[in-house]
Order: structure tokens, then C-alpha cells, then sequence
């Protein structure tokens, strides 16, 4: 039996809040909200509130279309008073003339979650959140905020987590005031990353938590004169950021992926190999959800960092506990998805990843025997190579249109305009290398 949502206005009211934040993003990923008062919240309860759904952002409107009504679900209601005293936050499900919003990524979701429901299934995902704390100069030139932090190999460095230690905290110590279960706080493989953990939770759970997390790490970066980034590649000769999903299924309260028996030695059931099968199978279309940009490319195209290592996959291989598979198996409990960066969109990415699993499992497909690091389907090479592998694959697109029709060739048409936006771009590259070379 569904738990009934709670109410609201009575929890606004019993913390003493003044003002939510009213937010849902769009197909980019892009955070939108209205600050709604206390005063306000049994309008915002009872009938949402409305956007010029076009200024939003990708949103598949025109200027001349109905207002996208936001409607909140009371469920995700977090106090944010380590960033304002007084605010809250809500996530909303976007609403159009009073159908849920196909476009909106919040709506894909619930709609591929319903489907693995249809199946006896759900899908719980831990997130790895991995970003850069920066400075950028008058000039546009980027550098790290922590100008001590210079090693070759600066991952898991006490001294630079002692240095950015008023920032990891402020930030750890929101996301277990929150109840999220903060267990690490890491200095990533880049000079200037970071990764700060928590407990995983069903799907929806997650992404939303993946949106809070980034607004949090953003303005908490702000007070304390830094940016926050998540772009994929800031550096050209540093880690890349990625966005690693943690994925199992459950069948109610009981877990489907682990087997002791597992003939395979990976702890697996056959379920699981399948899922895993699924993900292989639709990979290159996959990366163009989870890795959507085109600096996405910079990152797993990269060669060589100044650590030694990419921790980017190149091809679409699985294996055991192996940093360098596209899907990596930890242990029997779950598999880790290593293509996303820090640009996916979280909705999007679970689920497109996870119909990518159902598509295995319907099909009993099986992945072959694990650990063949560099074999397997090349991932794109680029943004245009991952949107028409996109618009190929029925399991991926029909993903992303879940909720209704047109939704993909709207997104491939986005993504392929970035492509040759960025293509009609001089850059620097080609002034050094071109301008006197002829």
C-alpha cells in the first residue's frame, strides 16, 4: 500500500519556514524555481505554480504555448537553512494544462519507474557527485580555488581537504541534517575535485537528492568566494568529472541481483547479467544521456591526465571490481554505471539506464563472460556520434519518450545544434596552430 504523501503546508509551518523554493529542471539538467512564501504555500499545495515554460528552458514549449504548472511533491520537502534560515525546498512535477508534462525529466522518470513496477520491480541508485572548486580570472581563465593544490597526483590528500575543510564540512554536514547519510568526503583524482558520498535510495529519491546536492555545493561554494563546477572536462590535462550511478533491483524488500552460486565468481544473478546485458547493448546511445555536452568527449576521449589515469571508459566492457569497465560490478549487491559526468541530467540517466536493464531482462540477453577490459562496442567519439547512435536506438529514445511522443528528436535536435554551435566556434586551438602555419 502507497504511503499518502504528507501535507505541505504543515511541515512548512512546523519548521518555521518562510520561503520554498518551488524547483524542477529541464531536459538540461537546468535548475528552475519560484521563492514562494510561507503565506503562499496552500496555493503552492493545492494548485502549483506557474512558468513560462519556453524561458524555463528545453522544455519543448514555444513562446506561445500554456503555462507549465509545477506541482510539488510533498515528499522531497527539504529545510535549507544552512543556506538561508527560513528556506525550503520542494521538488516539483511539471504539469500542462493538467496532464503531466512529457518533456519534463522528473515525468520520464516516474513513468519508467512505474513500468519496472509493472514487472514487480524497483530500482534503487547511490550517486557519486564529483565536481571542481574554481576561480575564473577577468580574463576567463580558469584555476583551481586552492592555489596549494599542485601534486601530479593529489587524489585522497589530507592536506587538501584540510584546506578546503570549512567547505566539505559546511557541505557534509547538510546532507546529514538532511537524513542522507554523508559517508565520505574525497579529494578526487583532479587538482580542485572533490566527491562527497552518500547513502543510496530509490531512483527518484536519488536524482532529486543529485539536484539538491548541486544547488547546495554551488551557493555554499559562493559564500566562500569559489565557483562550483560540474563540467565534465574544465582541464585539459586533469581527471574529468563523472556522475558513477550505483544501480540494483528489488523485488519489494528483497534484493534480486545477488547469487551466491554465481558460476561467473561476480556474485551475480542471472536478472542481474541481464540487466548488465541491457546496458552493454544500448551503450552508445546511452552516452548520449549521460553524457551530454560537448566537452562530455573531452573527458572519455581523453588519452592521459596528469594522475596517469582517465578513470573514463573508451569502450563498453563489464566486469569485476575494475575502475576501468564501463559497468563495473563492486560486489553482488549492484553494478556501477561509469559513462555519465557531472553534465548528465539525473532523471535522465536512470532512466534511460534502467530501460536500457528491462530491455536486457526481457530479452534474456547475456553480457558474455566478464573482464575483457577493451573489448566490446567503442562509445562515441563525440556529442554527434552519441545523438545519432541515440536517435538509432528504439530502447533509449523510446526512453526518453516515455511520457509522450517527440520528446527524443526534440532532445537529439538540442544536442545536435550544441554539437555545430561549438563546431562554428574558433577556438585558441586553432589560432595556435593555424594562424601562421600556412
Amino acid at each position: 500500500m502507497a504511503i499518502a504523501a504528507p501535507d505541505l503546508a504543515e511541515l512548512v509551518r512546523a519548521d518555521g519556514i518562510e520561503f520554498v523554493l518551488a524547483v524542477f529542471v529541464d531536459l538540461t539538467g537546468k535548475p528552475c524555481a519560484k521563492l514562494v512564501p510561507a503565506q503562499a504555500v496552500e496555493q503552492l499545495r493545492d494548485e502549483g505554480v506557474g512558468f513560462a515554460g519556453y524561458a524555463a528552458g528545453a522544455l519543448g514549449q514555444r513562446p506561445s504555448d500554456p503555462d507549465v504548472i509545477a506541482r510539488p511533491d510533498a515528499r522531497s520537502y527539504t529545510p535549507l537553512p544552512f543556506v538561508r534560515p527560513g528556506l525550503a525546498l520542494v521538488h516539483c512535477d511539471p504539469y500542462v494544462e493538467g496532464d503531466p508534462w512529457p518533456y519534463a525529466p522528473r515525468v520520464i522518470l516516474r513513468e519508467l519507474l512505474e513500468r519496472a513496477a509493472g514487472q514487480g520491480l524497483s530500482m534503487s541508485v547511490g550517486a557519486e557527485v564529483e565536481y571542481f572548486l574554481v576561480h575564473r580570472d577577468e580574463h576567463g581563465a580558469l584555476s583551481v580555488a586552492d592555489a596549494k593544490d599542485t601534486a601530479d597526483r593529489p587524489c585522497y590528500d589530507a592536506r587538501g581537504l584540510t584546506r578546503m575543510y570549512d567547505h566539505l564540512t559546511a557541505v557534509s554536514s547538510a546532507m546529514n541534517q538532511l537524513g542522507w547519510g554523508n559517508y565520505a568526503n574525497d579529494h578526487e583524482d583532479g587538482n580542485g575535485q572533490f566527491e562527497q558520498n552518500f547513502l543510496h535510495a530509490d531512483a527518484l529519491t536519488t536524482a532529486d537528492r543529485v539536484i539538491t546536492l548541486r544547488y547546495l555545493v554551488s551557493v555554499l561554494a559562493e559564500q566562500r568566494g569559489m565557483t562550483a563546477t560540474f563540467m565534465p572536462k574544465p582541464f585539459t590535462d586533469r581527471t574529468g568529472t563523472g556522475l558513477h550511478l550505483h544501480m540494483s533491483l528489488w523485488r519489494g524488500e528483497e534484493p534480486t541481483f545477488p547469487d551466491a552460486a554465481d558460476g561467473r565468481g561476480l556474485g551475480l544473478s542471472s536478472l542481474a547479467y541481464s540487466f548488465v546485458a541491457g546496458i552493454v547493448e544500448h551503450a552508445r546511445a546511452l552516452q548520449a544521456v549521460i553524457a551530454p555536452t560537448v566537452n562530455s568527449y573531452k573527458r572519455t576521449g581523453a588519452v592521459s591526465t596528469r594522475s596517469g589515469a582517465t578513470w573514463s571508459p573508451r569502450v563498453a566492457s563489464y566486469g569485476g571490481n575494475d575502475r576501468t569497465h564501463f559497468v563495473r560490478v563492486p560486489d553482488g549487491n549492484r553494478v556501477e554505471l561509469r559513462g555519465g559526468d557531472g553534465a548528465a541530467n539525473p532523471y535522465l540517466a536512470a532512466a534511460a539506464a534502467l530501460a536500457a536493464g528491462l530491455d536486457g531482462i526481457e530479452r534474456g540477453l547475456d553480457p558474455g563472460e566478464p573482464g575483457a577490459a577493451g573489448k566490446g562496442p567503442e562509445l562515441p567519439p563525440t556529442l554527434l556520434h552519441a545523438v545519432e547512435a541515440l536517435q538509432a536506438d528504439d530502447v533509449i529514445s523510446g526512453a526518453l519518450d516515455a511520457a509522450g511522443e517527440g520528446v527524443s528528436r526534440y532532445f537529439a535536435d538540442l544536442k545536435r545544434e550544441e554539437f555545430f554551435d561549438w563546431h562554428a566556434t574558433v577556438a585558441p586551438w586553432e589560432l595556435d596552430r593555424y594562424l601562421t602555419a600556412f
